[in-house]
């Protein structure tokens, strides 16, 4: 008995295999693979399902938010169209409906357009720096956005009191305009005096612009010049007399060479709607403003300028150029078309920049 215990105690007891044990955990991982690859197909599935929705949903918004009817209302009733304001007036084409994310997306195909190319001509004492919420929302949208620096203005190192000519003073934008390819066209946007120099270039340029438009601009008749339409408002203009300051580089026996806007007017005169980053953007930024241009009278044919289509942004607020002299100057050379922008001062671009887009991108779709 003794050594059948011993035996018994000797003897191990019965263990499952190393080969059982390893084989089992196998089987266990694959298991969990199995499952987390299942769990990883379905979750893609669902992202992928997802994306789809919000694609889909993202496509109709768009389409709803470019559609335009001329009484506001569709004729039929579309479930993915946006919903109407509760206001029961009429929304007019500069209302600032959209915020800009949406803005960016309002179906316009710019390769149906005779052109997507927007250059921008600022006005005098600004730079193609004012233009910068412009480009943004333009190249968003799929435009190709160009902006001037005319000489002596924006980064340009030219002395504004040695610019002696109209011609001078635009060569930066006729350069660009000869330089275009063949067949090669562009829409021309000015902005006050920039104005004067979009209708320059038109004569020179006729076969290379698709549209011009002047954005509470100086627009000229043949023989005109800017000063001409100054004149027109003479006396009736305090806070731009007040906050002009003339330069005179070549002594006070000559005509004024330049001249400066005080910051602490441009607020009122330039900028009474735009907001204070902008205000402050500006005043360090601006820069003299050569007078020979403005004394220049310009040669406007109909044949060349006069066959370029034109369009005209009527600013409601401006101060510096106010309504009723803009409407001299449109029922004097009628443009096109006309617009209106309720609630911008004399720089919509920094006022009323979304509103402003809308406007030149629906010009670019005019046929």
């Amino acid at each position: 008995m003794g050594n059948i215990c011993a035996r018994l105690k000797l003897k191990p007891a019965p263990q499952p295999s190393t080969k059982k044990r390893s084989s089992s955990r196998r089987e266990r991982r694959l298991d969990d693979d199995a499952a987390i690859r299942e769990q990883a197909i379905a979750a893609a599935i669902l992202f992928k399902q997802h994306q789809q929705q919000q694609q889909q949903q993202q496509q109709q918004f768009d389409r709803s938010a470019s559609l335009r009817y001329p009484n506001g209302v569709s004729k039929k009733s579309n479930a993915n169209a946006l919903p109407r304001s509760s206001s029961s007036r009429a929304r007019s084409l500069t209302d600032p409906l959209l915020q800009p994310h949406q803005l960016l997306n309002q179906g316009v195909n710019v390769d149906d357009l005779e052109t997507n190319h927007v250059v921008l001509v600022h006005g005098g004492g600004f730079g193609a720096w004012c233009w910068y919420k412009s480009i943004a929302l333009l190249e968003e949208s799929g435009y190709k956005v160009t902006a001037i620096d005319l000489t002596g203005s924006g980064v340009s190192s030219f002395d504004a009191n040695s610019i002696t000519s109209l011609s001078q003073y635009v060569k930066p934008l006729t350069n660009f305009l000869e330089k275009l390819l063949e067949g090669e066209k562009v829409i021309l946007v000015g902005h006050d005096f920039g104005g004067v120099c979009i209708s320059y270039a038109m004569e020179m340029f006729p076969l290379k612009i698709s549209k011009a438009v002047f954005i509470a601009a100086a627009m000229l008749t043949n023989g005109q010049s800017t000063l001409d339409i100054i004149s027109q408002q003479a006396g009736s203009n305090d806070l731009m007399r007040q906050a002009q300051t003339f330069v005179y580089a070549n002594g006070n026996d000559h005509p004024p060479t330049s001249f400066d806007l005080d910051k602490s007017l441009s607020r009122d005169l330039l900028f009474n709607q735009s907001p204070t980053k902008d205000i402050a953007l500006a005043c360090v930024s601006m820069r003299s403003v050569p007078f020979a241009p403005v004394l220049e009278k310009v040669s406007l044919s109909d044949l060349k300028y006069g066959s370029v289509r034109r369009f005209y942004i009527e600013t409601l607020e401006d101060n510096a150029i106010p309504i009723s002299l803009q409407e001299n100057m449109i029922n004097a050379s009628p443009p096109e078309k006309v617009f209106r922008l309720k609630g911008a001062d004399h720089s919509p671009f920094f006022s009323k920049p979304q509103a402003l887009h809308k406007l030149l991108v629906e010009v670019s779709k005019i046929l």
